[in-house]
């Protein structure tokens, strides 16, 4: 799938995914991890926030949630009221540098080519602060592949690697890795990582 049809898998499935996954569940509660790491009253960006009911609705009033799908957002609107929400893709963020304290990628990262994983993280750096916080979804496996009948649709899946993911997270920047399984908002689980963005020297 290229980027359009990616975009246009997600403006057709957001609905069904919001419908059929959990709200709750223990990725949620890393989101608590994630905040006792960050300043009082911090700026989180969440990435492929979707509807927003899975991390959006548990991260400070104000928090910004990013989607390339507009059908999400919509959602998210009416979901978190009280968030700042932008249409865009995690490779370009419309976000300026040193802006955030944290970021929240559930589930996300696996969506675009995995060729292309070493930008987005290094983007990812670009808009925390340094000394921020990243937790993000944790692929296992290596794959790439367009699932026939997910959600009702189709939808394109891409990571390289558990390692490969991890040497690519410190390549941009990040330091102190560790991980926590969890389960996941379709009811298996995942493994998820935190990461903390090196300080300026």
């Amino acid at each position: 799938m290229d980027r359009h049809e990616r975009r246009q898998a997600w403006e057709a499935l957001s609905t069904a995914y919001a419908e059929r996954r959990n709200p709750d569940g223990s990725d949620a509660d890393l989101i608590d991890d994630l905040l006792a790491a960050l300043p009082s009253e911090p700026l989180v960006l969440d990435l492929g926030c979707g509807d927003g009911a899975r991390t959006l609705a548990n991260l400070p009033p104000g928090s910004i949630g990013l989607d390339f799908a507009r059908r999400g957002l919509s959602l998210a609107a009416e979901t978190v009221p009280d968030s700042r929400l932008l249409q865009g893709e995690m490779s370009h963020l419309p976000v300026a540098t040193d802006a955030v304290d944290g970021i929240t990628a559930y589930h996300a990262v696996f969506h675009v080519p995995r060729d292309r994983h070493p930008e987005l993280y290094r983007e990812f750096a670009r808009v925390l602060k340094p000394g921020g916080t990243l937790l993000m979804t944790l692929s296992s496996g290596r794959f790439q592949t367009v699932r026939r009948g997910w959600m009702g649709g189709e939808m394109f899946f891409s990571a390289p690697g558990r390692e490969s993911t991890l040497n690519q997270l410190h390549e941009a920047g990040f330091e102190d890795l560790r991980t926590e399984t969890a389960t996941d908002p379709l009811g298996s689980s995942s493994e998820f990582v935190f990461g903390d963005l090196e300080e300026s020297s």
